[in-house]
């Protein structure tokens, strides 16, 4: 056909050339409902991640849905109450009174001068008074709690027990980094005090990144990564401890692997816990408890425990810190960091010693005698 000629090209032909396809999805859908449901997906999954961080309320002793009460406590300020249990002579006619911390996962019960010899005890005259500290056992939670907060409920369990206008405060493991608060706001009410193998935060301003580092690198990378989260994304902290596609804290799971052999080998000597020191510390619930512990800890303080100076300048006491050399939970070189940055503290080293240490045979003895400046 000469290409003079033009073609003729009926009605429909022009329709089907001039057609736009329908809007569709690869699926068949429209695009506007394949939107909604994309929408109606992504607000699932940001519902379920907000609840997945958000830790269920705890329960509080003596509430309906709570544990009973079983020891006495005191009011505090804010309306709280504070459980404790005393141990030793009568306050009334002790020579010395302690006040003791516990550490990690544990309670009143957890006393370290109940393993000390009852006929030392008795001979020095010894009062100490161990407390849950809040959100553990039957202290109720506190949701504002800070390292200075938990220095004034110390002061003043003090005051409603009537211990005088002095005392003694020890504190083991994560027990012991919370002394530091109490040398920084309440010197003043210290006869002295002793931190036992103490938790150290490697964020302290103050602290050397290279020791940090070297802390760090020595520990299970599941734990490295909890204390991050704790520290840097605290909000994270109870749906990283409960989430089961990567390892949790391998202290708050209660994994034996970080013991060392000194600590196995006391571990192994141990007749047991008690039912108390089995089931109260977490009874409340773990974010209260341990959770918030890691925050605590490991998070932002307000103060700088590097940069204090002697609260006993007079030598009218005295603050010791103990540390065994195998120690796989707080390791030795932060402690000898800290002795070196401080000197006036009374740094002893044990030697072929673990996290445990204190429980050795003897050994509580010999602590509670150096802290009262005893002679053997």
């Amino acid at each position: 056909m000469a290409s003079g000629v033009p073609r003729k090209i009926s009605a429909a032909s022009a329709r089907s050339h001039t057609r736009k396809p329908k809007s569709a999805s690869s699926y068949g859908l429209p695009k506007g409902i394949l939107k909604k449901l994309l929408l109606v997906f992504l607000f699932g999954v940001f519902a379920w991640a907000y609840q997945a961080t958000r830790p269920p309320p705890p329960k509080i002793c003596g509430s309906p849905d709570g544990p009973p009460v079983t020891s006495p406590r005191i009011k505090l300020r804010d309306g709280r109450h504070l459980s404790y249990l005393e141990y030793g002579v009568p306050k009334e006619t002790a020579k010395y009174k302690i006040i003791f911390v516990h550490g990690f996962d544990g309670s009143k019960h957890h006393n370290l001068f109940a393993a000390a010899s009852l006929a030392l005890i008795e001979d020095l005259k010894v009062y100490a008074v161990s407390f849950d500290r809040p959100g553990y056992g039957e202290s109720d939670p506190d949701p504002n709690r800070t390292p200075k907060s938990l220095t004034l409920d110390i002061e003043e369990l003090a005051d409603q027990l009537g211990l005088g206008s002095k005392f003694y405060v020890v504190g083991m493991s994560m027990g012991g980094e919370l002394v530091w608060p109490c040398l920084k706001y309440i010197p003043h009410r210290l006869a002295g005090a002793t931190l036992i193998a103490p938790v150290v935060n490697h964020w302290w301003p103050n602290f050397p990144s290279n020791i940090s580092k070297e802390v760090y690198s020595q520990m299970f990378k599941q734990d490295q990564w909890s204390l991050r989260v704790a520290h840097h994304l605290p909000w994270l902290t109870y749906w990283w401890n409960t989430q089961k596609w990567f390892p949790s804290s391998s202290v708050a799971s209660q994994s034996l692997d970080m013991f060392s052999p000194p600590d196995r080998e006391i571990l192994s000597k141990f007749e047991g816990l008690s039912e108390a020191q089995k089931t109260q510390p977490r009874q409340q619930g773990e974010y209260e408890s341990l959770h918030r512990d890691l925050m605590i800890a490991f998070g932002k303080w307000e103060f700088d425990p590097m940069e204090l100076e002697n609260p006993f300048p007079n030598n009218e006491g005295s603050v010791h810190v103990w540390q065994g050399d195998d120690d796989r939970f707080t390791p030795v070189l932060s402690q000898r960091y800290i002795a070196q940055r401080l000197p006036w503290i009374k740094y002893h080293e044990i030697a072929h010693a673990g996290h445990l240490f204190a429980f050795a045979d003897g050994m509580t003895d010999t602590i509670l005698k150096t802290l009262l400046d005893v002679e053997e």
